[in-house]
C-alpha cells in the first residue's frame, strides 16, 4: 500500500444490522507467506458485500474459508449466525457457491446438471424436477435444457453455474468473479440477476476484478491489499478518499482562454487545446462559485466537464495496482 494513503474505514453511528456474514481477525498463510492478516468482515443481511483487490490479495482465500473449503488459521467467523469453528456443516446448509472456475459438467445435460444438483441436496425426485425446471426457466436456459452444456456460450454456462448454486435456496451466496472472462451483454445479464436475488432477501459476498461491477452492485466494498483490508465503505464514501476531483473548461476564443485563465489562476492551462483545469471537489456548490467567477470576468465557456475520483482511482491510490503471486501459487 503506498505510504501516502493509510487504511480508512467508514462506519455510521448507527447500530449495525446483523450480519449474515461477519470475521474477526481472520489470519491464513501459506507456507511462509501471510495471505489474509488479521481481517475484519461485517456482512449486513439481504446486502451485496463486494471485497476488490489485485491478483493475490487474498479474495478467493477469504471466500473458501468463509465457505468451510478451507480452515483458517485464526480468527472468529460466523455466517448464518453459525460459528465455522464450531458448526461448519450448520452454515454449510445456508451458503451456495460459484467459484471462479465453472462447476457445470459439459458431458452432461443443462437438466442433467441441475437434476445432478437436486440428488446432492437429497430432494425428492418430483421436487427436484420442479426447481430445476423452474431455475432453468428463471435463467432463460429452458431451451437449451436438453442440451449438452459442452454447446453453451460462457454466459450460458455461467446462468447455468449460478441456477445450479441456487438450487438449495440458499440465503447466502459467495460469487468468486462470476463474470471474468463473460462479454459485456452477458456480465449485464449476470449483473440483473444478482439484483434480482438480493430483492428477495438473499446475502452475496462477491469477489471482482471489474471496478463498474462493485460500483453497479456493492452496497458497501471493501479494499484488500496485501492480506489487509485497506479500505472499506460505500462506494462514494470510497471515491471521497482520493484526490483527483477536477472540472476542466474548453474554449474556443482564445481571447476568452485568456481572460479566464486570468480569472482563474490556480487552473492547470492547456495552450494547445484552450483548456483549463481546476482543482475540485465537485459539489454544487463549489460548481457554482467557479461559474460565478467566470461570470463577473464577463467570460463563458464553451465546454465544461467535471471529473469526480472513481472506483479505478481508487483502486490504484490503495493498491498501487501491482499484482501479487497467485494465491494457489503460494500453497
Amino acid at each position: 500500500m503506498p505510504a501516502s494513503v493509510m487504511p480508512t474505514s467508514f462506519s455510521s453511528r448507527e447500530p449495525r444490522p446483523p450480519a449474515a456474514v461477519s470475521a474477526t481477525g481472520l489470519r491464513k498463510s501459506y507456507g511462509g507467506r501471510t495471505v489474509l492478516d488479521g481481517i475484519d468482515l461485517h456482512v449486513p443481511a439481504g446486502s451485496v458485500f463486494a471485497l476488490l483487490g489485485p491478483n493475490g490479495a487474498g479474495k478467493t482465500t477469504a471466500v473458501k474459508i468463509l465457505s468451510t473449503l478451507v480452515r483458517p488459521d485464526g480468527g472468529e467467523l460466523r455466517v448464518g449466525g453459525h460459528d465455522l469453528a464450531t458448526d461448519p456443516q450448520g452454515a454449510r446448509a445456508v451458503i451456495g457457491v460459484t467459484g471462479q472456475f465453472s462447476a457445470v459438467d459439459g458431458l452432461i445435460t443443462g437438466e442433467e446438471n441441475m437434476l445432478l444438483m437436486a440428488d446432492l441436496h437429497h430432494l425428492p425426485r418430483r421436487e427436484g424436477r420442479r426447481i430445476a425446471a423452474e431455475l432453468l426457466a428463471r435463467f432463460r436456459l429452458g431451451d437449451a435444457a436438453p442440451r449438452a452444456a459442452s454447446t453453451y456460450s460462457g454466459g450460458m454456462k455461467r446462468r447455468l453455474d449460478l441456477a445450479m448454486t441456487l438450487v438449495g435456496s440458499p440465503r447466502i451466496i459467495f460469487l468468486d468473479e462470476p463474470t471474468t472472462g463473460l462479454d459485456p451483454r452477458s456480465r449485464h445479464d449476470m449483473w440483473q440477476i444478482i439484483r434480482g436475488l438480493v430483492s428477495t432477501g438473499v446475502t452475496v459476498f462477491l469477489t471482482t476484478q471489474y471496478l463498474e461491477e462493485a460500483d453497479e452492485l456493492a452496497d458497501r466494498i471493501a479494499v484488500l491489499d496485501g492480506g489487509t483490508i485497506v479500505a472499506e465503505g460505500t462506494a462514494d464514501e470510497l471515491k471521497r478518499i482520493v484526490p483527483g476531483g477536477h472540472v476542466r473548461l474548453r474554449f474556443c476564443d482564445p481571447a476568452a482562454y485568456r481572460a479566464a485563465a486570468l480569472a482563474l489562476r490556480e487552473a492547470g492551462r492547456d495552450d494547445d487545446a484552450l483548456a483549463l483545469q481546476i482543482p475540485s471537489g465537485c459539489t454544487q456548490r463549489e460548481l457554482r462559485s467557479l461559474l460565478d467567477r467566470l461570470d463577473a470576468a464577463g467570460v463563458e465557456a464553451d465546454g465544461l466537464t467535471v471529473h469526480t475520483p472513481d472506483l479505478d482511482d481508487v483502486f490504484f491510490a490503495l493498491t498501487g495496482g501491482a499484482d501479487r503471486p497467485a494465491e494457489e501459487d503460494v500453497r
